[in-house]
Protein backbone atom coordinates (compact mmCIF):
# COMPACT_ATOMS: atom_id res chain seq x y z
CA UNK A 1 0.00 0.00 0.00
CA UNK A 2 1.39 3.38 -0.95
CA UNK A 3 1.89 6.13 1.57
CA UNK A 4 -0.79 8.76 2.08
CA UNK A 5 0.72 12.16 1.33
CA UNK A 6 -0.72 15.60 1.99
CA UNK A 7 0.40 18.98 0.73
CA UNK A 8 -1.02 21.91 2.70
CA UNK A 9 -0.71 25.52 1.58
CA UNK A 10 -0.97 27.76 4.64
CA UNK A 11 -0.94 31.49 5.22
CA UNK A 12 -3.14 34.53 5.16
CA UNK A 13 -3.79 35.71 1.58
CA UNK A 14 -4.82 39.15 2.80
CA UNK A 15 -1.25 39.91 3.93
CA UNK A 16 0.84 40.00 0.76
CA UNK A 17 3.71 37.44 0.94
CA UNK A 18 2.04 35.72 3.89
CA UNK A 19 -0.25 33.95 1.39
CA UNK A 20 2.57 32.33 -0.62
CA UNK A 21 1.85 28.81 0.67
CA UNK A 22 -1.80 28.99 -0.38
CA UNK A 23 -0.86 30.39 -3.80
CA UNK A 24 1.86 27.76 -4.36
CA UNK A 25 -0.57 24.93 -3.54
CA UNK A 26 -3.12 26.41 -5.97
CA UNK A 27 -0.42 26.79 -8.62
CA UNK A 28 0.50 23.11 -8.30
CA UNK A 29 -3.17 22.07 -8.39
CA UNK A 30 -3.78 24.14 -11.54
CA UNK A 31 -0.63 23.14 -13.41
CA UNK A 32 0.00 19.49 -12.50
CA UNK A 33 -1.88 16.23 -12.20
CA UNK A 34 -0.77 14.01 -9.32
CA UNK A 35 -1.24 10.34 -8.57
CA UNK A 36 -3.77 9.23 -5.97
CA UNK A 37 -1.16 9.12 -3.19
CA UNK A 38 -1.26 12.95 -2.89
CA UNK A 39 -3.99 15.22 -1.65
CA UNK A 40 -3.62 19.01 -1.79
CA UNK A 41 -5.57 21.29 0.52
CA UNK A 42 -5.81 25.00 1.22
CA UNK A 43 -4.97 25.20 4.91
CA UNK A 44 -5.19 29.00 4.95
CA UNK A 45 -5.20 30.01 8.59
CA UNK A 46 -7.01 26.93 9.92
CA UNK A 47 -4.36 26.44 12.62
CA UNK A 48 -5.21 23.74 15.13
CA UNK A 49 -7.98 22.39 12.90
CA UNK A 50 -5.16 20.91 10.79
CA UNK A 51 -3.79 18.86 13.71
CA UNK A 52 -5.84 15.73 12.95
CA UNK A 53 -4.22 15.63 9.50
CA UNK A 54 -0.79 15.17 11.10
CA UNK A 55 -2.09 11.83 12.40
CA UNK A 56 -4.16 10.80 9.37
CA UNK A 57 -1.39 11.00 6.74
CA UNK A 58 2.02 9.35 6.47
CA UNK A 59 3.74 12.43 5.03
CA UNK A 60 2.70 16.07 5.27
CA UNK A 61 4.36 18.89 3.34
CA UNK A 62 3.46 22.38 4.54
CA UNK A 63 4.00 25.31 2.17
CA UNK A 64 4.49 28.51 4.14
CA UNK A 65 6.60 31.55 4.83
CA UNK A 66 9.46 31.24 7.30
CA UNK A 67 10.58 34.09 9.53
CA UNK A 68 14.30 33.49 9.17
CA UNK A 69 16.84 36.29 8.86
CA UNK A 70 17.81 35.84 5.22
CA UNK A 71 17.16 37.45 1.85
CA UNK A 72 13.51 37.58 0.78
CA UNK A 73 12.80 34.66 -1.53
CA UNK A 74 15.30 32.33 0.17
CA UNK A 75 13.84 28.82 0.25
CA UNK A 76 14.19 26.38 3.15
CA UNK A 77 13.32 22.71 3.59
CA UNK A 78 12.70 22.23 7.30
CA UNK A 79 11.85 18.80 8.76
CA UNK A 80 9.62 19.04 11.83
CA UNK A 81 12.41 18.19 14.31
CA UNK A 82 14.56 21.05 12.97
CA UNK A 83 11.58 23.38 12.91
CA UNK A 84 10.68 22.73 16.53
CA UNK A 85 14.22 23.83 17.47
CA UNK A 86 13.92 27.17 15.65
CA UNK A 87 12.55 29.54 18.25
CA UNK A 88 13.04 32.49 15.88
CA UNK A 89 10.61 30.91 13.40
CA UNK A 90 7.61 31.79 15.58
CA UNK A 91 6.77 35.29 14.39
CA UNK A 92 3.30 35.08 12.88
CA UNK A 93 0.20 33.57 14.47
CA UNK A 94 0.06 30.57 12.15
CA UNK A 95 3.80 29.89 12.55
CA UNK A 96 3.23 29.65 16.31
CA UNK A 97 0.24 27.34 15.77
CA UNK A 98 2.14 25.04 13.42
CA UNK A 99 5.00 24.63 15.90
CA UNK A 100 2.57 24.01 18.76
CA UNK A 101 0.69 21.41 16.69
CA UNK A 102 3.95 19.64 15.86
CA UNK A 103 4.98 19.64 19.52
CA UNK A 104 1.62 18.21 20.62
CA UNK A 105 1.54 15.59 17.83
CA UNK A 106 5.10 14.51 18.59
CA UNK A 107 3.83 13.22 21.93
CA UNK A 108 1.05 11.15 20.36
CA UNK A 109 1.27 7.56 19.16
CA UNK A 110 1.24 8.38 15.45
CA UNK A 111 2.47 11.46 13.67
CA UNK A 112 3.16 12.05 10.00
CA UNK A 113 6.61 12.81 8.71
CA UNK A 114 6.19 16.61 8.46
CA UNK A 115 8.34 18.89 6.32
CA UNK A 116 7.90 22.61 5.81
CA UNK A 117 8.97 24.09 2.52
CA UNK A 118 9.31 27.70 3.55
CA UNK A 119 10.21 30.92 1.82
CA UNK A 120 11.39 34.12 3.45
CA UNK A 121 8.82 36.91 2.87
CA UNK A 122 9.64 40.51 2.03
CA UNK A 123 6.38 42.19 2.99
CA UNK A 124 3.40 40.95 5.01
CA UNK A 125 1.45 44.20 4.79
CA UNK A 126 -2.24 44.28 3.90
CA UNK A 127 -2.57 43.58 0.19
CA UNK A 128 -3.67 40.53 -1.77
CA UNK A 129 -0.62 40.05 -3.97
CA UNK A 130 2.92 38.71 -3.80
CA UNK A 131 5.97 40.94 -3.93
CA UNK A 132 8.10 40.85 -7.07
CA UNK A 133 10.85 39.18 -5.01
CA UNK A 134 8.64 36.21 -4.15
CA UNK A 135 7.24 35.96 -7.66
CA UNK A 136 10.85 35.81 -8.94
CA UNK A 137 11.69 33.12 -6.36
CA UNK A 138 8.58 31.04 -7.15
CA UNK A 139 10.28 28.70 -9.70
CA UNK A 140 12.92 27.70 -7.11
CA UNK A 141 10.25 27.37 -4.40
CA UNK A 142 8.08 25.13 -6.59
CA UNK A 143 11.11 23.09 -7.71
CA UNK A 144 11.89 22.43 -4.03
CA UNK A 145 8.30 21.24 -3.48
CA UNK A 146 8.41 18.97 -6.55
CA UNK A 147 11.79 17.58 -5.40
CA UNK A 148 10.18 16.72 -2.05
CA UNK A 149 7.33 14.96 -3.85
CA UNK A 150 9.92 13.05 -5.92
CA UNK A 151 11.55 11.91 -2.68
CA UNK A 152 8.18 10.58 -1.50
CA UNK A 153 7.62 8.74 -4.79
CA UNK A 154 4.63 10.86 -5.81
CA UNK A 155 4.10 10.74 -9.56
CA UNK A 156 3.02 13.89 -11.38
CA UNK A 157 2.77 15.37 -14.82
CA UNK A 158 2.65 18.98 -15.95
CA UNK A 159 -0.71 19.70 -17.59
CA UNK A 160 -0.91 23.52 -17.81
CA UNK A 161 1.32 26.55 -17.78
CA UNK A 162 -0.80 29.02 -15.79
CA UNK A 163 1.31 31.81 -14.30
CA UNK A 164 1.45 32.46 -10.57
CA UNK A 165 -0.03 35.91 -11.20
CA UNK A 166 -3.05 34.32 -12.92
CA UNK A 167 -3.40 31.77 -10.12
CA UNK A 168 -3.53 34.61 -7.57
CA UNK A 169 -6.01 36.63 -9.62
CA UNK A 170 -8.26 33.58 -10.11
CA UNK A 171 -8.02 32.70 -6.41
CA UNK A 172 -9.53 36.03 -5.45
CA UNK A 173 -12.21 35.85 -8.15
CA UNK A 174 -13.23 32.34 -7.04
CA UNK A 175 -13.23 33.20 -3.35
CA UNK A 176 -14.66 36.74 -3.57
CA UNK A 177 -11.95 37.94 -1.21
CA UNK A 178 -10.47 40.69 -3.38
CA UNK A 179 -12.88 43.45 -2.41
CA UNK A 180 -12.93 42.81 1.31
CA UNK A 181 -9.80 44.78 2.18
Amino acid sequence: MSAKNLLIGVGNVLFKDEGVGVYAAKYLENNYSFDDSLEIIDGGVLGFKLMALFQEYDNVIILDTVSIEDSPGSVYRLPSDVLMGLGSYRKTAHEVEIIEMLEICSMLEKMANVVIIGIVPLDIGVENALTDELISAMPQYLRTVLDELDTLGVKYEKKNNITIESVIENFFKENSVGNQI
